[in-house]
């Protein structure tokens, strides 16, 4: 069993936050679905990123990867008509290649590890009957699906998860016919619903949108591009925390995100920006500090805000919401439940065991801010984005923050403990037992 020491040193400066996860997941599966090869620049070999790799592998495809230079070549090969695919710890990867593997016909299965076999499936099991195709499972994973997925009018939820319209976004181009994708509640996470469909424009892939949904032409092409994956929104928000909470108000200057991205999670600048951190763009990099970092509280004050649309940015802004002057409040966070762990759970219960106040209403988290926290141990719940929120936690505690499941950040940040250090703070991995 391995822990994180957190500590509160923390003198701020440049980091390059890595590549799109999100992104990345979509640009390696619309590379697989090519008549041809596709150059990916800029990728990370987290574990998500490398689970996607096997499984496009499994369907037929071909990948070879320079780690050096973070590129991978993705090879069209002849679909295999039939594998299992091990989806890892991955959600979004399981929820998109369901549907793809659907539209290349044959028998599959589907299996997964960590809390991925009890994440929620069931739309696809209501869906895919209807057009063509038989799922067997006894709830969750494995999962078995057997035929040739069928265009058609395919009606869903839009507020379980974004990713099973991206899931079919992907497949319903491949059909011999076209399809709509109607949707019978309101979308939520919609930022990543618009990355899928951008993605897929630069691939070659074309929908068209309606009033409740999608037109989705039949009989597309992929086709084979050189793509660099953008820079991750959602890990920005990490160091945005830090910024926020440095005692000292500590500059940090945040390389390799595109002002202009499509991510939902951009939304981190308005979070943050809401308790109080200023941010700017010079040189093309993102300036975050906080200017009155040695008022009580740093200056930070609490907010109310509506997470349906960015259940990721969560984690980091309930730290920083937990030394904020006055009380925060993060509503509809339904969905939060069904991540990598209960997030609403897990959070309330590292800031309670650090000596902050947070409690759960239903599917809301309600934090009263402290000036510092005491420090102490809290649970990880092999959650990365527990793990690294809970960086910033360390920097405005008056003991060290000891977090379990310390190497739960290779799921999608790797390096995350090395660029920790590098602007000054302290990441010390303690193996114990």
């Amino acid at each position: 069993m391995y822990q994180v020491k957190y500590g509160s040193h923390f003198s701020g400066g440049k980091v390059t936050v890595p590549p799109s996860k999100s992104a990345a997941i979509r640009a390696l599966l619309c590379a697989a679905l090519t008549q041809g090869g596709c150059l990916l620049e800029n990728i990370e070999l987290s574990d998500d990123v490398l689970a996607t790799m096997k499984a496009v592998e499994a369907l037929g495809a071909k990948t070879a990867v320079d780690p050096s230079q973070k590129n991978a070549w993705v090879k069209a090969g002849d679909f295999a008509g039939g594998s299992e695919v091990d989806c890892g710890e991955s959600g979004s990867l399981l929820r998109f290649i369901i549907p793809i593997a659907a539209a290349l016909g044959g028998s599959w299965r589907f299996a997964g590890r960590g809390r991925l076999p009890q994440r929620p499936i069931g739309v696809y099991q209501d869906l895919l009957p209807t057009h063509g195709v038989n799922v067997s499972t006894q709830g969750g994973l494995p999962l078995e699906i057997e035929g040739q997925l069928k265009p058609g009018r395919f009606e869903l939820p839009g507020d379980i998860s974004s990713q099973f319209v991206t899931g079919l976004m992907f497949a319903l181009p491949l059909l011999d016919g076209d399809s709509e994708i109607v949707l019978t509640s309101p979308l939520e996470s919609c930022g990543y619903v618009d990355m899928t469909w951008d993605i897929l424009g630069d691939f070659g892939v074309k929908l068209i949108s309606t009033h409740k949904g999608w037109r989705v032409p039949g009989k597309q092409r992929y086709r084979g591009v050189s793509y660099s994956i953008e820079g991750d929104w959602s890990q920005a928000a990490f160091f945005l925390n830090m910024a926020a909470l440095s005692p000292q108000g500590s500059e940090v200057r945040i390389a390799g995100l595109n002002p202009e991205s499509l991510q939902g999670d951009m939304a981190c600048l308005e979070v943050f920006g809401g308790f109080g951190l200023e941010t700017c763009w010079e040189k093309g990099e993102l300036i975050a500090r906080n200017p009155r970092a040695g008022e009580p509280f740093g200056g930070l004050t609490g907010q109310d805000i509506d997470v349906s649309q960015i259940t990721d940015m969560v984690p980091a802004a309930s730290v920083c919401a937990a030394l904020s002057k006055g009380e925060t409040r993060f509503v509809n966070g339904r969905r939060l439940r069904l991540k990598e762990s209960d997030r609403l759970a897990a959070m309330k219960q590292a800031i309670n065991a650090l000596g902050g106040q947070a409690r759960e209403e239903g599917d809301d988290l309600i934090i009263q801010g402290v000036e510092s926290l005491a420090g102490g141990v809290a649970q990880g719940c092999n959650d990365h984005r527990v793990l690294m929120a809970l960086a910033g936690a360390g920097l405005r505690s008056q003991a060290p923050v000891q977090v379990t499941d310390a190497w739960s950040i290779q799921k999608t940040y790797p390096n995350f403990y090395d660029d920790f250090r590098n602007l000054g703070g302290e990441a010390d991995v303690i193996q114990l037992g």
